[in-house]
């Protein structure tokens, strides 16, 4: 699902994009952490997915 946005403002479209961006590498990171202290090795293939982190968060929390 993309956001979307109508604003012309290029401040505030480029806050939203590298905002995203270290969304993304924070998801990476993370992946590639727990990749390695379960296997000790890095495939490029997530473990840590949307679906799983959803998940864990449902449990963990009881919303949803």
């Amino acid at each position: 699902m993309r956001s979307r946005t109508a604003s012309t403002n290029f401040g505030l479209r480029f806050f939203y994009f590298a905002f995203a961006c270290l969304l993304y590498s924070i998801w990476r990171a993370v992946d590639l952490l727990v990749q390695v202290e379960l296997t000790g090795e890095y495939e490029h293939s997530p473990i840590v997915t949307a679906d799983n982190t959803l998940t864990l968060l449902k449990k963990e929390t009881g919303i949803g």
